[in-house]
């Protein structure tokens, strides 16, 4: 992880992450902080696999706890072959100026194989550099 962003791979799904503050959505005076996110999903392996679910770990700075589940990401269950990727860009707020998030996609393999790929801990945090995952 390097300048607050994740890069981690798991049975070849490699997840890049990283985050930007979004001044013009947030204000400070009501205890918002607006954040965008950038994901981006590469197939690594040798097997196609459908993301099916995800789940997200949200952490503010007074370290309330918030949890977020559900089916695909972005309203897609995007089917990775190898070789293939995906990319997306979604938003996170929080009531403090900085957080963490992390969490994991749940894949299935054509071979039925089921997994969480893991997505590693990245800051939400104004002083983050704005980023491109693939850097």
């Amino acid at each position: 992880m390097k300048n607050g962003h994740s890069d981690v791979t798991t049975n070849g799904i490699r997840v890049r992450v990283g985050a930007q503050f979004l001044p013009e959505q947030s204000s400070p005076d009501s205890n918002r902080y607006a954040f965008a996110y950038k994901v981006q999903i590469d197939n690594d392996g040798d097997l196609a696999a459908r993301l099916l679910s995800r789940k997200w770990v949200i952490l503010d700075a007074n370290n309330e706890e918030r949890v977020v589940q559900g089916e695909g990401v972005v309203g897609e269950t995007p089917h990775l072959e190898p070789g293939g990727s995906f990319e997306y860009v979604s938003g996170c707020t929080l009531t403090t100026d900085w957080g963490t998030m992390e969490g994991s996609f749940h894949f299935v393999r054509e071979n039925d194989s089921a997994f969480d790929a893991t997505v590693g801990r990245f800051f939400l945090a104004p002083s983050v550099a704005p980023l491109s995952p693939s850097d």
